[in-house]
């Protein structure tokens, strides 16, 4: 086949990809299953981290580090929410992937749906403590009170409005399960759109509507979020999904709720291990003051912008491992964590490369503030030297939960992130008066340890006799 072919080729795949079909992927080249999930949940999970990039691009036009400092201490708070919405997500994913490679697709839509009503319960849960607890919050996570002043706004509506992140993740893990990760990517490139437009509006005002500032901020990301909520519904209900939710799916159905929580409690718990080790490292972090906290927050939403694509890839490799082992296939389960985790490798040193000798002009296209440059390009390039293990080590973590074996990755960030990573940056920081350098190597190290110890786990295959 001549080079143009080969381009052609690609191309062809590539639209195929990006239309979208919920599809099986038990049969046929590995490397086209991979293809044709990647692109879409790594376009999927780009389109999530933009949320973060526009809100910082915006806000920093502001000229306020105690703005900048608010949303990266909100943030940490919503961490708690990512965990929670990315763990009943990956029980959606597991189970759905699972009963789809057993060809059952009405249980796929009754455990969709079951797992729907326990990520509503949870955010309204959430939404109470938003409500009357935003204020100590944030003072909590150490913000001064300018800080507070500036932009507790921006908490409540985030913490309040957490409905729409719960949606928003764990639906498009019922679509990734399903096999059509292109409805997630649609969703969210329509919400990004909604975001973009409003969030200069809100922020600075345009004739009538008044300027918000940082809280315009938060009520146009949630608007955004919310119209791709709605959008999901739309495909949930029509028919147009392998998961077709009816009315009759609305019965609660314990033993599901039951399976759900459980396959869930897992990937929350090893999420929040993580979120809440982010938590810690902001609350040391806020020793140095608000130029700080600014330099980290924008450096930790370019890493974002760079890292969920790549969990794109590793979603990829959770469903591939899901359906598989639905069919009773597990070596091909584990050929395409291999290839997938290769590949994930390959991009992301890539990046390592782009962050160690261009950190500074990338941080200056958010804020002129040379403190802030100086101490977001340490973070860059410091975090970006452990990025060869976070490629395979991010697929062998989904890929376990993806298995429904939840406990693995649970244990390896409890122990990673709580025993080792944590006590490694107070000790770094504040004893060896590294200051911000040395967390930002704590996260390196650890990030890197825990990846090959989840490697060694995987080889071990314990995971290919998990049931759900």
């Amino acid at each position: 086949m001549s080079f143009f072919s080969r381009i052609k080729s690609l191309y062809q795949l590539f639209v195929i990809a990006v239309k979208g079909d919920e599809q099986n992927f038990t049969e046929g080249s590995i490397n086209r299953a991979i293809f044709l999930l990647s692109v879409p949940m790594i376009l999927e999970m780009a389109m999530e981290s933009v949320f973060a990039v526009v809100d910082i691009f915006f806000v920093s036009r502001l000229n306020s580090s105690d703005a900048v400092a608010v949303i990266g201490l909100t943030e940490s708070l919503l961490a708690i929410v990512y965990s929670i919405a990315w763990g009943i997500s990956m029980g959606a994913t597991a189970l759905v992937a699972r009963r789809v490679g057993e060809k059952n697709n009405e249980a796929a839509a009754t455990a969709g749906m079951q797992a729907i009503m326990v990520g509503v319960v949870f955010s309204m849960l959430i939404s109470l403590a938003g409500i009357f607890f935003y204020n100590d919050l944030l003072r909590l996570m150490g913000a001064s009170e300018k800080v507070v002043a500036t932009g507790s706004g921006f908490t409540r509506w985030m913490l309040t409005g957490n409905i729409t992140i719960m949606m928003l993740f764990l639906i498009n893990g019922i679509f990734r399960g399903a096999g059509n990760a292109a409805i997630a990517m649609r969703v969210l490139w329509i919400a990004n759109l909604f975001n973009m437009v409003l969030d200069p509006i809100l922020i600075f005002g345009l004739g009538p509507i008044p300027a918000w500032g940082v809280e315009g901020a938060a009520i146009s990301t949630n608007i955004g979020r919310g119209v791709g909520v709605l959008i999901q519904l739309y495909y949930l209900f029509s028919g147009k999904s392998i998961v077709k939710l009816t009315i009759q799916n609305f019965k609660i159905d314990w033993k599901i709720i039951k399976q759900v929580i459980e396959v869930s409690a897992g990937g929350t718990g090893q999420f929040l291990i993580s979120s809440a080790s982010w938590v810690f490292l902001a609350r040391i972090i806020s020793h140095f003051g608000s130029v700080a906290i600014a330099g980290y927050t924008i450096a930790l939403r370019v890493v974002v912008f760079t890292i969920l694509p790549s969990w794109g890839m590793a979603n990829a490799a959770a469903t591939l491992v899901g359906q598989n082992l639905g069919a009773g296939q597990p070596e091909r389960a584990e050929k395409s964590v291999w290839k997938t985790g290769l590949y994930n490798t390959i991009f992301l040193g890539l990046i390592m490369l782009l962050f160690l000798f261009w950190s500074a002009p990338i941080l200056q296209f958010f804020t002129s503030d040379s403190e802030v440059v100086e101490y977001g390009t340490q973070c860059l390039q410091i975090v970006a030297l452990g990025y060869l293990f976070y490629g395979y080590g991010m697929v062998i973590t989904q890929s376990f939960n993806g298995a429904g074996d939840t406990k693995t990755p649970t244990l390896l960030n409890l122990f990673g992130f709580w025993c080792f990573q944590i006590p490694l940056a107070y000790l770094l920081a504040m004893q060896f008066n590294l200051g911000p350098k040395g967390v930002y190597a704590a996260i390196a190290i650890a990030e890197s340890a825990i990846a090959v110890a989840g490697i060694m786990l995987f080889r071990m295959g314990r995971w290919k006799t998990v049931k759900v």
